[in-house]
């Protein structure tokens, strides 16, 4: 069996190897992740939109992230495994985070990503055990505040994104999400960061790379986001599959003697 990813070993990448980091949001998706070697598998709070259909993440309660956790674990055997503390878990109060946190690991996760500038549950979360993985730039749970999904760190803004990062490298994340923030800010960030910076939607010179695996498998119809690249048009290939499945049936070319028992 390949020797687990930790915290402390994906910290040590910075500058060494670039890191690499996918989502998945139950058995199958992690088990294909963690074959193809990524380093870092994120069970994010993006299930909501990619897999329940909601229109963004701010309905994902950490009971979803919770089964989804636990059903991820089962198919992770040397990535490390993240799970995202979604809306409402930890913006209340430190104890709210810690509970939460515990929660997750409780699941399976051996780490937790929280977005945004929450210095002291990060420090509380440390405190109890737990890795951290922070979340600067466009934070989808501040949806509403940003009036829609936008880049961010543009101008002015740059500088108030970096001195968010530095204060949640100060408070212990062993790394950090920059997501849809201008290459040239997320270039700045991973060279003045002692930690490493994962990018989506952050332009090529971050130290690790995040993508949603539904995104670079290609299982939604239309064009791919900016930020992505369709690797595989899983979406076609599985719908004309299921054509032929039904063909099969209505034809009565399937089940045949050899399908039964």
């Amino acid at each position: 069996m390949p020797e687990r990813v930790t915290a402390p070993k994906i910290r040590a990448m910075k500058g060494n190897q670039k890191i690499v980091c996918l989502t998945a949001y139950d058995q199958p998706s992690a088990a294909i992740a963690d074959a193809a070697g990524v380093d870092l598998i994120l069970v994010g709070d993006s299930v909501g939109n990619v897999v329940l259909g909601y229109e963004n993440t701010l309905p994902v309660s950490l009971d979803d992230m919770i089964h989804h956790t636990r059903a991820a674990a089962k198919g992770t055997k040397s990535a490390l495994l993240v799970a995202d503390m979604p809306f409402g878990s930890y913006q209340s109060s430190v104890e709210d985070a810690v509970r939460s946190g515990i929660a997750l690991i409780k699941a399976g996760a051996e780490a937790v990503k929280l977005e945004g500038d929450y210095v002291d549950a990060i420090q509380a979360l440390m405190k109890a055990g737990i890795p951290v993985m922070g979340h600067v730039g466009m934070t989808p749970q501040s949806v509403n505040v940003f009036g829609g999904f936008k880049v961010q760190g543009r101008g002015k803004q740059a500088d108030a994104v970096l001195e968010a990062a530095k204060r949640i490298e100060g408070a212990g994340a062993f790394s950090i999400v920059l997501e849809m923030i201008p290459s040239v800010v997320a270039d700045k960030i991973t060279r003045e960061l002692s930690i490493p910076t994962i990018g989506i939607g952050a332009g090529p010179d971050c130290d690790g790379e995040v993508q949603v695996f539904h995104d670079i498998m290609g299982l939604h119809p239309g064009d791919p986001y900016k930020h992505t690249r369709r690797f595989l048009n899983a979406y076609e290939a599985m719908t004309l599959a299921a054509v032929e499945y039904a063909k099969g049936v209505r034809e009565g070319t399937f089940p045949t003697k050899d399908n039964s028992f």
